[in-house]
């Protein structure tokens, strides 16, 4: 019996529309699942990455080993980092996590400091003239001074994390991963197709979302090109 003409599950076609209405909730609990590993890797990477670069920041001996620590991490290949980290954390979701974690911290280390960095001296003189302390100046000048770096590299590392999220499909926690990944093994040109597009559509977005997030957070920043 031969398929109905109109049936594009049945012919194996890249785009189908029957695709997208039959396995709704199989994409929407990818979907979730990628966006959760994306948001916990990269916030925890944030919460790690801030005092490191605070820590090479004031002191100047300590910027050389964290920034050529982070380095080195970001050069292992994922499938070799999932493999290191898999005696730790097992075949589970918090072995990609860690994974992303890792990888996100070279990212965000450098653009945090290249951002405290940039900060003049000349505002930080007139800070401490002013009577502030480190954590006042800290919280009041140098991160608000330093934001357009650090979000930028907030940015990369927020559309590195979707990417290198569906490499955890190998321990079966990689969110639109596991589609592609199994529709690449039986050839359901389909599923990936649209799991690949989604990824792409996640990625952008979340560059849009953060992108209009430093706007609202640096105004200075949108008068001085204005």
């Amino acid at each position: 019996m031969t398929a109905p003409p109109d049936d594009c599950l049945a012919r194996n076609e890249w785009i189908c529309g029957e695709y997208l209405s039959t396995r709704r909730e199989i994409l929407v609990d990818a979907v979730l699942q990628h966006l959760e590993l994306t948001a916990l890797s990269v916030l925890i990477a944030l919460a790690i990455a801030l005092p490191l670069a605070v820590l090479a920041r004031r002191w100047g001996l300590a910027a050389g080993p964290v920034l050529a620590v982070t380095t080195v991490l970001y050069t292992i290949p994922s499938l070799a980092m999932f493999s290191l980290l898999l005696p730790v954390y097992g075949l589970s979701e918090t072995l990609v996590i860690a994974g992303l974690v890792l990888y996100s911290l070279t990212l965000l280390v450098r653009n945090i400091l290249a951002g405290l960095r940039s900060v003049p001296e000349d505002t930080r003189q007139a800070a401490r003239g002013m009577g502030y302390g480190p954590i006042r100046m800290l919280l009041t000048v140098e991160l608000p001074l330093a934001l357009p770096a650090a979000m930028a590299g907030l940015r990369i590392a927020t559309v590195s994390a979707v990417s290198l999220a569906t490499v955890g499909a190998i321990v079966g926690f990689g969110g639109l991963g596991n589609l592609i990944y199994s529709g690449m093994n039986t050839y359901f040109k389909a599923q990936v197709l649209t799991a690949s597009v989604l990824c792409v559509v996640i990625a952008v977005l979340a560059d849009l979302l953060l992108l209009g997030v430093q706007r609202l957070l640096t105004p200075w920043t949108r008068a001085a090109h204005g």
